[in-house]
């Protein structure tokens, strides 16, 4: 079941997202890999609303009830969010970062507007899931649970908080996976040397706090490709460009106790484990305009 939603996630993000499949094929290209498949994918994101009925609370359900264990809190005061990470139940499967905006911190013109879409959600939709039926919870996670947003709404919110109106218009889709690069290739096997890669083959990367995100311990290195603009339909028919998502990169160094292993007996309980707060920051900003604006 889990595999199964996974794949929903990831076959409807790349349709999305086409930096997904250009990257994959740039990969593919240059030899790096063979097929999608060999992408170790470190983990995926989601963005959601800090309202009673939905949220982190009624997301993670469905992936706890899947097996994965709710690990650390963040807390991003400057975006108003909170985060939390899960650990898979299989190291297979990548972790999930599910963060959600703190809506009783915004102005009462912005929490009138987002009451305004999220109120059409009477309770809490996981609750009358069937968290045994895949195809069930695949279109619920595809599914818009709101009206689609007025533009006027749409950039009122994004004046004071980029983050809500990416989630008021986008919902709860994926925001985005990440490439595990040190499982690649010598040569692309760190964040460092994948950059390179990424923009010889035309990518952007967003470079708020540097194109490489490196955590105080120096053993969690990310970095993101800027989203790129999609065409949005507005309530009444409205058009506007809007951020889509991004594709990010990860890099977990070998932890000081197992650094005698040889390369080919490292597993992922040998790597730093965990996220970091003020990496996570600055990736947030791969769909705010003055990222955005650099790639247009």
């Amino acid at each position: 079941m889990l595999k199964d939603v996974l794949n929903g996630l990831m076959e409807r993000y790349q349709q999305r997202v086409p930096d997904v499949g250009a990257v994959i094929a740039a990969m593919i290209k240059e030899g790096i890999i063979a097929q999608a498949d060999d992408i170790e994918n470190d983990h995926i994101a989601f963005r959601t609303m800090g309202v009673p009925q939905l949220g982190v609370q009624s997301l993670e359900k469905i992936f706890l009830h899947y097996g994965y264990t709710k690990m650390d809190h963040y807390h991003f005061p400057a975006k108003k969010l909170d985060a939390w990470w899960y650990a898979p139940p299989e190291p297979q499967y990548p972790r999930i970062f599910i963060s959600e905006l703190r809506v009783a911190e915004l102005s009462p013109a912005a929490q009138t507007i987002i009451h305004h879409y999220t109120d059409e959600v009477k309770s809490d939709p996981v609750n009358a899931l069937d968290l045994d039926d895949s195809k069930a919870v695949d279109a619920f996670l595809h599914s818009a649970l709101w009206q689609t947003p007025t533009l006027a709404d749409y950039k009122v919110l994004a004046a004071e908080s980029e983050y809500a109106a990416w989630v008021i218009y986008n919902r709860y889709y994926l925001n985005h996976f990440t490439v595990s690069v040190h499982n690649l290739p010598p040569g692309y096997n760190t964040v460092a040397d994948f950059n390179q890669f990424l923009e010889k083959h035309g990518f952007h990367l967003n470079d708020s706090g540097g194109k490489i995100k490196t955590s105080p311990d120096g053993r969690l290195l990310q970095s993101a490709t800027v989203a790129g603009m999609i065409t949005a339909t507005f309530s009444g028919g409205e058009e506007f460009p809007i951020a889509g998502s991004y594709v990010e990169f990860a890099e977990r160094k070998v932890l000081p106790a197992f650094a005698h292993l040889p390369a080919s007996e490292i597993r992922r309980e040998h790597r730093r484990e965990g996220f970091e707060a003020g990496n996570a920051d600055k990736i947030f900003e791969s769909t705010y305009a003055a990222q955005t604006k650099k790639s247009s």
